[in-house]
C-alpha cells in the first residue's frame, strides 16, 4: 500500500502575516520560492502515481519548483474556505468573535467543520485505489492538510488542531499493521 505525501505549499505574503487565505490566489514570495525548490531534495527518491494539487496558484507553483508534474487539480483539497474571515488574522477576527474557532466553528458564508469533513472524506475514498499502485503526492495548504491527516487517522478535523504545520514541509500519511497511521509530519526540506 502507498503513502500520501502531503506538501504544504511554499510561504505567501497572507501565510508569512498570518492572515487566512483560501480562495485569494497569491503568489508565492521570493522565500516561499525557494522554500519550495528546497523540497525537490525531499522528494528526489519517490515515484508518485499521481501528483494531485489543489488548483490555487500557490500549490500549482510550490508542485513545480519542487519538481513535481501535476497531474489532477483537485478543488477537495483546496484550503478550508474562510468566508468573510478571508484575509484577516486570528487577533483580528477575535476582536468582534472573541471565542471563534475555526475548528469548531467554521467561517461565517465559508465551510463548517462538516463540510471539511464532507470533501475531505470525498478525497481520502478517491485516493485508496491510487495507494493499492503507489505513493501519491499530495500539493495543498496548511488548514486543508491538517484536517486530511485528521480525516486519515480517522479523527474528527478538529484533530487538525493539534498538529502544526509551516509552510513549505513534506508530512507523509500511510500505515502501521493495515491502521492508517502518522509517519513523518511537518519536516522542513532537508
Amino acid at each position: 500500500m502507498g503513502e500520501i505525501v502531503v506538501i504544504r505549499h511554499g510561504q505567501t505574503e497572507w501565510s508569512a502575516n498570518g492572515r487566512h487565505t483560501s480562495t485569494t490566489d497569491l503568489e508565492l514570495t521570493s522565500a516561499g520560492e525557494e522554500g519550495a525548490k528546497s523540497l525537490a531534495r525531499a522528494l528526489a527518491n519517490r515515484a508518485f502515481v499521481a501528483v494531485i494539487s489543489s488548483p490555487r496558484q500557490r500549490a500549482r507553483r510550490t508542485a513545480e519548483l519542487a519538481g513535481l508534474v501535476v497531474t489532477e487539480l483537485d478543488n477537495d483539497i483546496a484550503e478550508w474556505d474562510y468566508g468573510t474571515y478571508e484575509g484577516l488574522t486570528s487577533a483580528q477576527i477575535k476582536v468582534d468573535a472573541p471565542d471563534w474557532d475555526l475548528w469548531a466553528d467554521g467561517c461565517p458564508s465559508g465551510e463548517s467543520p462538516s463540510q471539511v469533513t464532507d470533501r475531505l472524506d470525498r478525497f481520502i475514498t478517491k485516493l485508496r485505489p491510487m495507494l493499492a499502485l503507489g505513493d501519491v503526492a499530495v500539493v495543498s495548504h496548511g488548514h486543508a492538510s491538517r484536517a486530511l491527516a485528521a480525516r486519515w487517522l480517522d479523527q474528527p478535523v478538529a484533530f487538525g488542531a493539534h498538529l502544526t504545520l509551516g509552510t513549505a514541509t513534506v508530512s507523509v500519511l500511510g500505515h502501521e499493521h493495515d491502521a492508517p497511521a502518522l509517519r513523518l509530519w511537518n519536516a522542513p526540506p532537508i
